[in-house]
């Protein structure tokens, strides 16, 4: 203890005066040794013509925002000492093979900060499945009880709520910030596996693009960062500076020092969405599978002229808005009059690039966009409206299955979507079974997914849980079986 102690000095005399040296071996918590941001200030860039504006006004808000010392990181993390929290949380989760009954309790433990509103913003895997959850303060012997206010699994965040006014007393909340540079310097603080105490680590950013979710399985923006997110990170702050950059939520399995935090937006997102309708409202997508049109004999076959760049459709999900509007075999051109390249790309910030998709998750539920398309060498401009998916606790985690085509219920193979439809809606089993293609398999509680659908409908605006051809068939033999 005495050694790691002296290490600990030696390492803070390094880089900060004596009064914060005896500040923070006070607090009790460790620090990893800072590294050097280069500067990018005497870096001879080129800007094309375009966005010229744009990248220069980057540029420089990532030299003002660069110039932090020292003594700020150390003042951005004691802000954090009074906002972040420890969370335990006693889940039970489904047990699929048994049905109707859960799995053993198990406790688990995660981190979380305070945001406006005396709220606490943490990952939504977390708190999945609990039944339990209590919060502590840093520096402080007492645990209290919170409430799970909305859970966003899609976006893998969740907010709390303690009723206490102890639990608020000398707390203070964090800002959101911005989406930070590459090569910027953010600090990750929380409670990982290995220790009691608050833990406090510093890594670069890497990379920002859409990444797979692994909670939610969903493809949204993440920030590659060099620091160790182990668990027990998740749902703790990345600072920079004095505010948020966004939030722990999960590492590159295999890998070392690879960490992943939820930016800004997608966080602004999901608390708009709350804030203005009292649930979680998803993100949204135009239901689309597009192809890339990098080759030039397929740009040609479908009348692309030089100076047109954009994706292939080359599927619509029957669900979406863009079913009606749409149509296989349309080159989308222009999401909102922002070019789309060969590639799926769009221009994003000083000389990046990112998949339109980030684009359309960023819309609001029922929000409209402009798409500019090519079809049959002819130029049109259609509105869509834009859906999230249909989440819902119930189906959380079966994301990846959404493709798949239905093989069997219940072990008896399927004949067509009218046998399907027969086969779920007489369902006499506490548990229904869905085998799919490569030999996936779907298990629901059926009476808890019957009651989740009304909610899904009305959540969705969908007048109708089938067609009405089915719909029909239905309700003849409730009427044959009656007599």
């Amino acid at each position: 203890m005495l050694s790691c102690s002296i290490r600990t000095l030696r390492r803070l005399k390094c880089c900060c005066n004596k009064r914060w040296s005896s500040l923070f071996l006070a607090k009790g918590y460790c620090f990893s040794k800072p590294k050097v941001v280069p500067s990018f200030c005497n870096t001879d860039i080129k800007f094309s013509r375009f966005y010229v504006g744009e990248r220069q006004s980057s540029l420089r808000q990532w030299r003002r925002r660069s110039l932090y010392t020292v003594t700020d990181t150390y003042e951005a993390i004691e802000l954090a000492l009074d906002s972040v929290i420890k969370i335990f949380t006693v889940s039970s989760s489904p047990n699929y093979f048994l049905p109707w009954q859960n799995k053993s309790q198990r406790e688990t433990m995660g981190s979380g900060f305070v945001i406006p509103g005396k709220k606490i913003l943490t990952n939504a895997h977390v708190v999945a499945d609990h039944t339990f959850v209590l919060v502590r303060k840093h520096g402080s012997p007492t645990k209290y009880r919170a409430e799970v206010q909305a859970v966003g699994h899609e976006c893998d965040l969740a907010i709390l709520v303690v009723e206490s006014p102890e639990f608020w007393e000398g707390m203070n909340f964090l800002e959101l910030g911005d989406i930070p540079f590459l090569q910027e310097a953010v600090a990750v603080v929380g409670y990982p596996q290995g220790g009691d105490n608050i833990s406090v680590t510093k890594g670069v950013v890497s990379r920002v693009e859409p990444t797979q979710y692994v909670h939610g399985a969903t493809q949204l923006m993440a920030i590659q960062i060099d620091a160790a997110i182990n668990p027990g990170n998740s749902g703790g702050p990345a600072i920079m500076g004095n505010k948020v950059a966004g939030v722990a939520f999960q590492n590159l399995s295999g890998s070392e020092n690879i960490g992943y935090i939820i930016p800004v937006p997608v966080i602004k997102h999901f608390i708009a969405g709350i804030e203005e309708s009292g649930k979680y409202m998803g993100f949204c997508s135009m239901g689309l599978s597009c192809q890339p049109t990098e080759n030039v004999q397929l740009r040609n076959h479908f009348k692309m002229q030089p100076h047109m760049t954009g994706v292939l459709v080359s599927k619509i999900n029957p669900l979406s808005d863009a079913y009606g509007v749409l149509k296989k075999d349309d080159i989308i051109l222009e999401f909102d009059g922002v070019p789309i390249a060969n590639d799926g790309t769009v221009p994003f910030r000083n000389r990046e690039r990112i998949t339109f998709d980030h684009l359309v998750s960023m819309k609001k539920p029922n929000e409209t966009a402009l798409v500019k398309v090519l079809r049959n060498g002819e130029e049109h401009a259609f509105t869509i409206t834009l859906q999230p998916v249909l989440m819902d606790d119930i189906n959380a985690g079966y994301e990846r299955l959404a493709e798949l085509q239905v093989k069997k219920v219940n072990g008896i193979e399927i004949k067509n979507l009218k046998h399907l439809c027969q086969l779920v809606e007489n369902c006499s089993r506490e548990s229904l079974r869905i085998d799919l293609d490569d030999d996936r398999v779907v298990a629901l509680s059926y009476e808890s997914a019957r009651i989740a659908t009304s909610w899904i409908l009305e959540r969705h605006r969908i007048p109708s849980r089938m067609s009405i051809d089915l719909l029909s068939e239905q309700n003849s033999l409730l009427m044959d079986s009656a007599e």
